[in-house]
């Protein structure tokens, strides 16, 4: 019988129009080749719905979306073995013993304002070899030990999808030698989204939404964000604008900044600051997605 988590927080069509299109700004590049800022966020929220439509299609039909990491645990290394937080980020964690391959029977996820789909769920074996490869290359722990799994539960847990909070199948696997579980969703199909390679010499521009409010029959988006303290009117104040670049599938917030122009050293300290952006028709059931990366942000209502 699954058993509840307190939570497991984890994180989840045509392509992109150019960039003249709903929500565009007509141009990439200024006259005299070089980006101003403004094309560039256009170009990147261009490219993110192409890629979020690339990922519906891939998903097969795939209805959820889930925000964050799908790997979680429930616990604190002890001081003992410290390093397991090493080796997990790695994705080194094999199993003891061979862990089942069959599939569990269907299940739902349910979000809090009682709808519901239902999906498939990944056998523990399965779910395992989706934790390790999510994170396969990306950090790299040559004197890591690897996570020896014991056994493997099936679990009902809260999880952050694109619309919010749900309950969700999830495999939770016992560790040998530590109290600390490791959980993976167990959602056999969902939408995700590979972010563009990460350059630390060009990051991408602008300001990340990390999740917004807004009605399936609205065209008002509210948006949350880290921002500077306070507002333009006063020495290193900003005000904000939020503009939405569009598709069927999904909408991407580009938020604006209008800083006092007084100049003068400023504190690098933020705050969760809010915009509203304007749709040109009503959310629906598209995701929403931060202009960075393309990743999607959980939408809850006001």
């Amino acid at each position: 019988m699954p058993i509840n988590l307190l939570a497991i927080l984890v994180a989840v069509a045509a392509c992109a129009t150019p960039a003249g299109g709903p929500g565009g700004s007509g141009s990439i590049l200024a006259g005299n080749g070089t980006q101003l800022p403004q094309d560039r966020l256009h170009r990147q929220a261009h490219d993110a719905l192409g890629r979020w439509a690339d990922a519906v299609r891939k998903s097969g039909g795939a209805s959820i979306a889930f925000v964050g990491d799908l790997t979680g645990q429930i616990g604190t290394w002890e001081e003992a073995v410290g390093d397991n937080k090493a080796s997990l980020a790695a994705g080194l964690v094999e199993a003891g013993s061979a862990l089942s391959d069959s599939a569990p029977p269907r299940d739902k996820v349910r979000w809090l304002d009682n709808s519901e789909i239902e999906v498939n769920v990944l056998s523990a074996a399965a779910a395992l070899d989706a934790l390790v490869a999510a994170v396969a290359g990306s950090a790299a722990c040559p004197d890591c030990e690897p996570l020896v799994v014991g056994e493997a539960q099936l679990a009902t847990g809260l999880v952050d999808t694109s619309r919010g909070p749900a309950n969700a199948p999830a495999w939770v696997f016992s560790i040998e030698g530590t109290a600390v579980k490791v959980t993976r969703i167990a959602v056999d199909q969902s939408v995700t989204v590979d972010p563009p390679p990460w350059n630390a010499n060009d990051p991408p521009a602008g300001i990340s939404i990390e999740s917004a409010t807004g009605k399936p029959d609205s065209r008002k988006l509210t948006v949350l964000f880290t921002g500077a303290v306070k507002a333009a009117d006063q020495p290193c104040g900003v005000d904000y604008s939020a503009e939405a670049v569009e598709s069927d599938l999904a909408v991407v917030v580009i938020v604006h900044e209008h800083q006092n122009s007084a100049p003068g050293a400023c504190d690098l300290v933020g705050r969760t600051r809010t915009a509203i952006a304007t749709l040109d028709t009503a959310l629906g059931t598209r995701a929403v997605l931060e202009v960075r990366q393309g990743l999607p942000v959980s939408v809850v209502a006001p």
